[in-house]
């Protein structure tokens, strides 16, 4: 619940643009389409400003738990990935391979990867060829472990915090997740002082005791 994923900002863009553009040309089987993208960099730099390009780990479960019509959640990393883990009603398809995958344009698109940087891109990709109901997951497969199959309440959480919480644990639970909450952090004068193993460590606890007592 307390993760701060980075955003993938103009940086990002910017390379998720380069190597789109340097990509189109050479996508085997798909001359027209890549012939026929069109890049619209302002509209690109909106969404992202917006915040419209990607979506968070909660509200892709939320989309998949509620069954959203036309949704379809794409796996780009490699296939040895995949079979080892991957998030429910995800489908594999390879970031090369997207031009070949046939969507609808009512369709909603999520893509993933490890950590968002490659879905990203992918992002740039569809919106070339035209697609515009299409997000990447913010942070990725690792947001999603985090956030939804083991999300952690902070002990020092306030009430809103706690009730956000609340609905996550549920949604958590829906996909076998293991919500848990920290234990209060320890006071430091709570912390007792060890038995003295040896003469030295003896004299420093009596010391500490004589201390102790004021003057």
């Amino acid at each position: 619940m307390s993760i701060r994923w980075p955003r993938i900002g103009p940086v990002h863009l910017a390379v998720g643009v380069a190597l789109v553009l340097g990509s189109l040309a050479a996508l085997a089987g798909t001359p027209d389409r890549a012939r026929n993208a069109r890049l619209d960099v302002e509209s690109l730099a909106r969404a992202v400003e917006h915040e419209d390009d990607h979506v968070t780990a909660i509200e892709l479960a939320e989309w998949i738990k509620d069954r959203r019509p036309g949704l379809r959640v794409l796996d780009i990393r490699s296939s040895g990935e995949f079979e080892a883990l991957h998030i429910p009603t995800a489908e594999r398809v390879a970031l090369t391979d997207l031009s070949r995958t046939p969507f609808r344009r009512d369709e909603t698109i999520v893509l993933y990867s490890e950590g968002g940087a490659h879905a990203a891109q992918g992002w740039v990709f569809l919106r070339a060829l035209g697609y515009t109901q299409v997000y990447f997951l913010r942070g990725g497969l690792r947001e999603w472990l985090d956030e939804v199959m083991s999300p952690t309440l902070q002990a020092t959480a306030d009430d809103s915090t706690r009730k956000a919480f609340a609905r996550v644990s549920d949604l958590s639970r829906y996909f076998g997740g293991s919500p848990r909450r920290s234990a209060a952090p320890v006071r430091e004068s709570a912390i007792p002082i060890p038995a003295a193993r040896d003469s030295a460590n003896a004299k420093a606890v009596k010391a500490r005791s004589v201390w102790g007592r004021g003057c």
